[in-house]
């Protein structure tokens, strides 16, 4: 996160605040499996094929939909500038996610959760270089042992700069999946346009990024 220029760092986090709101939406449209935490969907692969396997085939869907957005994204990042990327990549997402908001408003919730994890493993590659993820933006648990390690730096006398960041950054997916819970309470739906919504805006303000002067 310290790597890059304020203006990256707080799309960063509205990256994150974005994947908070449409997992949460996901994981209440679906009934406790994952758009964008891949970890969360193999355990429950692993359990369901041991247990019940007909199961198994809602996670291992999500994952698939998830692996193939990582892969389109990252093929995609290739056939454009460096400069063009974020708003490329967030372009791709913002469609995805209100073809994913028309699908659910069809009553075809299964294409939302696909579309959704398709658009999320899109979402991991706006923040890579050298076809290395450099900011996770839809999964935290590295994020939180950087935080921890930074506040035992600290705690030693010892500073990491830029830990704090890794804090922030969970507290944004943390604080879009409130919100996107709290909006299910409504109507999943109304989740599935504010996400859609929000990413629009990220995808402008990526373009705003990479085309001042």
């Amino acid at each position: 996160m310290h790597r890059y220029d304020p203006a990256r760092q707080k799309l960063a986090l509205g990256l994150a605040l974005l994947a908070g709101c449409v997992d949460a939406t996901g994981f209440v449209v679906a009934g406790g499996y994952f758009t964008s935490f891949m970890s969360g969907n193999t355990t429950r692969l692993g359990v369901e094929l041991g247990v019940e396997p007909a199961l198994a085939l809602v996670p291992l869907g999500l994952i698939a939909g998830f692996l193939a957005g990582v892969i389109c994204g990252a093929l995609a990042r290739r056939r454009v500038s460096e400069g063009a990327s974020k708003r490329t990549l967030l372009g791709l997402v913002a469609t995805l996610l209100v073809l994913a908001t028309g699908s659910m408003l069809a009553g075809f919730d299964s294409g939302f959760l696909w579309l959704a994890a398709f658009a999320m493993g899109i979402a991991n590659n706006v923040f890579s270089r050298d076809g290395e993820v450099t900011v996770g933006v839809t999964y935290m648990t590295g994020a939180l042992v950087r935080f921890g390690q930074g506040i035992a730096a600290r705690l030693s006398g010892q500073p990491v700069a830029g830990s704090r960041g890794y804090g922030l950054l969970w507290l944004a997916l943390a604080l879009g999946a409130l919100g996107g819970g709290a909006l299910c309470l409504y109507d999943p739906l109304l989740a599935a346009v504010a996400a859609a919504g929000w990413s629009l805006l990220l995808c402008f303000a990526a373009y705003r990024i990479e085309t001042r002067v």
